[in-house]
């Protein structure tokens, strides 16, 4: 009975401290009216422990059985669903007053409240969080992890087709817009009635802190200028690093590369992305130190990962400041014709850096990922990008959260890898099958490795030839390979600075 489901839902609010117990009758009135209920009668008992999935549901079903909900596919459930969690949700300020009380204590106390806060509300979906594929894959730079996720619901076609229809809209101008707090969302724009931002000072400006609706690892968060200026590594970018390490130095927080094919899917907008979580680069050794002139006081080096990254160590975050921005201007004009290395081709330029900042043992540490976007005829989406071999695991770009060894890699993978098993179980011949013949080279290429495939072994196979695929992407976006070549070439570039 709708009632009941509208009572336990205010329950849940009570339980998890979204609704104080005085704002009872006027969350169950909030969530009436969006339900379209002009009356309700008080259920004599409930289970106050259901989860909040099977509650919404449950709501959900309700309203298109009305016909309150006209549409039940997924991207309007999505959207009606955020409605009903927003009658739960406290206004900013009062969400921006608990979070300072919380800082006041300690950060580490206010990103705990905040993060939890951020997974009760819905806005960080639990339920479909826990259904991403995760494991991790040995190799010789570290444990890499492998996540295929399943927690970003795909459109489904009705969907598509009705956004397509519909009236286009500016606003907000992208999901990372500081306007999208509290915005219903249409069928081509996410619902945010459930969330909520805390306002920060980065470099003197108007930035915000939240999380990731997508979490990929412990504690993802996204900081974004609070106005819509494209994404630019400079100086700046590196003071506004350290700015938020200060703020927060529990966690990291590092940029996409700001140029096509090296960056990110968002370049649009301003923002960096990080959390509580130690990376496999993170904990990678420095193989290699180096002494740079005029910075004899920062320690430097290469890092053992298959991108080409140098890590720079020091008591003062502002000497690590100046001598990043020395390496990114030397980077940004540098050509190594024998290592393939070109500032720019016909005016286009193609170097840049990924940075990475976090605190270690008590020192400021930064992390800069040397990148280039260089293409050819063999290579027409990147030299320094997954090959097209490789692109039946992973095509897309490799931004900030792959560099530093987290795959996050397309929910396609997992039917696929169900059929993989079942062909290799049954002996099918894996080209006959339309959905999976792209993966035939491939398959063929590990099976002699294998003396038994088995079905308690078939998945966990599977999954460590996808890591090690991964791995291969790392290499092929390093633009000087873990080679003894390569790491002449890397030492020359090193030499120049």
């Amino acid at each position: 009975m709708v009632y009941d489901s509208i009572k336990k839902l205010v329950a849940y609010g009570v339980n998890t401290g979204l609704v104080e117990p005085e704002d009872e009758i006027y969350v169950t009135n909030r969530l009436l009216e969006v339900m379209e209920l002009d009356e309700y009668e008080e259920p004599e008992e409930i289970e106050d422990d259901t989860p909040l999935e099977e509650i919404l549901k449950d709501l959900l079903d309700e309203a298109y059985a009305s016909g309150v909900l006209e549409d039940n596919g997924i991207a309007s459930r999505d959207l009606f669903d955020t409605k009903l969690m927003g009658c739960l949700v406290a206004r900013p300020s009062e969400v921006i007053r608990a979070f300072m009380d919380h800082y006041a204590k300690s950060p580490v106390e206010a990103t705990d409240f905040f993060y939890k806060f951020s997974q009760d509300t819905d806005y960080i979906r639990r339920y479909r969080i826990c259904r991403d594929i995760r494991w991790v894959t040995k190799s010789v730079y570290g444990d890499i992890d492998i996540t295929i996720n399943l927690s970003k619901p795909e459109k489904d076609p009705k969907a598509i087709a009705a956004a397509r229809l519909a009236k286009q809209s500016s606003y907000p101008k992208c999901q990372l817009c500081k306007e999208n707090e509290g915005y219903a969302g249409r069928l081509d724009h996410p619902a945010r009635e459930n969330h909520r931002i805390i306002p920060i000072t980065i470099n003197g400006g108007e930035w915000g802190f939240q999380y990731s609706p997508y979490v990929y690892y412990n504690e993802h968060c996204i900081v974004f200028n609070g106005e819509h200026v494209p994404m630019k590594i400079n100086r700046e970018t590196f003071v506004k690093l350290f700015d938020f390490i200060r703020l927060f130095p529990h966690y990291f927080i590092g940029s996409n590369a700001d140029l096509p094919i090296v960056g990110g899917s968002i370049l649009s907008h301003d923002h960096f992305q990080g959390g509580n979580y130690t990376f496999a680069m993170a904990k990678a050794p420095v193989e290699k130190t180096f002494t740079i002139p005029g910075y004899e006081d920062v320690e430097a080096g290469i890092v053992h990962w298959p991108l080409s990254v140098i890590r720079i160590r020091s008591k003062e975050a502002e000497r690590l400041i100046d001598l990043a921005d020395h390496i990114l201007t030397c980077w940004r004009g540098y050509t190594d014709e024998a290592a393939f290395i070109f500032a720019e081709t016909d005016g286009e330029r193609h170097n840049t850096i990924t940075p990475i900042a976090r605190m270690r043992d008590g020192k400021f540490e930064l992390d800069l990922a040397l990148r280039n976007n260089i293409t050819t005829e063999e290579h027409p989406l990147g030299v320094y990008h997954p090959h097209a071999e490789l692109h039946h695991i992973k095509k897309e770009n490799i931004g900030l959260i792959e560099v530093m060894g987290l795959a996050v890699l397309p929910s396609r993978l997992k039917d696929e890898m169900q059929q993989l098993a079942d062909c290799l179980l049954t002996g099918k011949d894996v080209r006959s099958n339309p959905a999976i013949e792209k993966h035939a080279d491939w398959v063929e290429g590990f099976l002699p490795h294998y003396d038994s495939i088995t079905e308690e072994n078939v998945m966990d196979i599977l999954k460590e030839e996808i890591g090690r695929v991964f791995v291969r992407v790392l290499e092929d976006a390093g633009v000087y390979k873990c080679t003894e070549e390569g790491r002449q070439a890397f030492g020359r570039f090193m030499a120049s600075l």
